[in-house]
């Protein structure tokens, strides 16, 4: 996420939000965010709501997700938000959301989804 310039914004147990500030490295021909910039924080933000539940020797990993591009994605910054839908002992299912935000806050949903994560042990556990 460094490598993009994204941050998390906001954590809570079971939600997380990821802002991306609009560069060139991140948008594609016509000047809108990259479809994979705005997948990987869409991911990202899902895994990290999944794992604010999850016990403290594990790790999150993703099973699989499903991503719709509902418009282009313009803004200042684009906004991620995972959301857990349903926690479980070993998968666990997230909405994401990702909205174009404005300069004056004025905020569009552009892509929206839902991932499949599981808890692992970490390694040597």
């Amino acid at each position: 996420m460094s490598h993009l310039g994204a941050r998390i914004a906001r954590i809570a147990p079971g939600r997380v939000h990821i802002v991306l500030p609009t560069r060139p490295e991140v948008t594609q021909q016509h000047g809108y965010f990259h479809a994979g910039a705005t997948s990987a924080i869409a991911d990202t933000a899902g895994g990290y709501a999944a794992y604010t539940l999850f016990p403290e020797d594990t790790e999150v990993l993703t099973v699989e997700y499903k991503i719709n591009l509902l418009a282009p994605a313009t803004g200042d910054h684009i906004e991620a938000v995972g959301t857990v839908l349903k926690p479980g002992r070993t998968l666990t299912v997230c909405q994401v959301e990702v909205f174009g935000v404005q300069t004056g806050g004025a905020r569009k949903l552009v892509a929206n989804g839902q991932q499949t994560l599981i808890r692992v042990n970490r390694p040597g556990q």
